[in-house]
């Protein structure tokens, strides 16, 4: 029996196992199917016994090796494995370090699994529907806001709005809804319905402005039945929403708050007392708060509980279900995070982006 019909076809990591009496041959011709440059040998009770590698088989052709003796002629006998538990980051970790594309998970002597470099890098795909806020004026930025909406400004060379975009895709979404108001044919022109991107992106107007929330009213009813990413439009981040994601759904949250640490020092002494009598003096002390960071993730019921065209805030909404006892939670953002609201804001994105991960590889 051959390595490439030894196992069922569902069981796709187990096309990279071969016998250790299957031919160079066949061997050869898993490893192109394949692609991995890399398969494991095994006996029939999956104990690991070895590797082989297309160098390892173009090494045993230049010995004179035939390709009709056995692959165990030409394995490597002690290939590196993972033993136990571990994570697929622990696991991304080690291969990259040790410049391999595959590695065999083992658990009582027996090979259960074969981790996959390029497997665990390709992004997992989402189905959440993600809103990008993109209605507001952007007066503080006037008068680069006079004639082009904030979204659309330039960091980098890139208008803000697409960078955002483009962070969302490289970790598996797809499904975009983008709410306009100011100059909202411009957006609508330069994104359409997201074809360039090989994303679908449709669009909520607002006729008045509702407030940081109340655009969510305006969300089609059909959206599918699962937490929606919210952010405002005018921020640069590299946070990775698929970790966020992941920590919602962890918290069983109904609604999460993205917030950063906000330092403020006092300039002065401060002075405590009881009474007249001093207790204690701090001198210019620092203070932190957890502020909002305008990214957020909402379970399908808050969504819902919106009304078209009402007007709302985010923190007035998530306040009502914190009153209703919902689990409203927090998420400390300690990537890059900066909400381009002003005009130096602006021009510190400029030399941020260039050190940033967002889209730029």
């Amino acid at each position: 029996m051959s390595g490439l019909n030894m196992f069922q076809a569902e069981d796709s990591w187990k096309k990279m196992v071969v016998l250790p009496t299957d031919s160079i041959q066949s061997v050869l011709k898993v490893l192109e199917r394949t692609g991995t440059q890399i398969v494991f040998v095994t006996n029939a009770s999956m104990d690991l016994l070895g590797s082989v590698t297309d160098g390892d088989i173009r090494r045993g052709l230049l010995r004179g090796i035939s390709l009709s003796e056995c692959v165990s002629t030409v394995m490597h006998e002690s290939p590196i494995a993972f033993y136990g538990e571990g994570s697929d980051s622990d696991f991304c970790e080690i291969m990259q370090r040790k410049c391999i594309r595959a590695v065999p998970l083992v658990k009582n002597g027996r090979v259960v699994d074969i981790k996959v470099l390029s497997d665990l890098l390709r992004p997992q795909k989402h189905d959440n529907p993600v809103f990008l806020m993109a209605g507001g004026f952007g007066t503080r930025l006037s008068p680069l806001t006079d004639d082009c909406p904030k979204p659309l400004l330039n960091v980098g060379g890139m208008p803000m709005l697409e960078r955002m975009l483009l962070n969302f895709i490289k970790e598996g979404f797809h499904l975009f809804y983008i709410s306009t108001h100011y100059m909202a044919e411009k957006i609508r022109d330069y994104f359409g319905n997201g074809e360039a991107w090989n994303v679908t992106i449709q669009y909520v107007h607002e006729e008045t402005p509702l407030g940081t929330g109340g655009a969510l009213g305006l969300l089609p009813a059909d959206l599918p039945d699962l937490p929606l990413l919210m952010i405002n439009g005018d921020i640069l981040t590299n946070i990775s929403f698929g970790k966020l994601l992941n920590f919602h759904m962890n918290q069983d949250a109904d609604a999460t708050m993205c917030v950063r640490e906000y330092e403020y020092q006092v300039p002065y002494g401060v002075v405590t007392a009881e009474g007249n009598r001093i207790s204690g003096m701090v001198e210019k002390p620092v203070q932190c708060f957890h502020v909002n960071a305008g990214i957020y993730v909402l379970s399908p019921d808050i969504v819902k509980c919106v009304q078209s065209n009402c007007r709302i805030d985010m923190p007035t909404l998530l306040e009502q279900h914190i009153a209703l006892n919902k689990n409203i939670s927090m998420y400390p953002i300690h990537d890059y995070w900066l909400d381009i609201g002003r005009m130096d804001d602006f021009q510190r994105a400029q030399f941020d982006v260039a050190k940033l991960a967002v889209h730029d590889d």
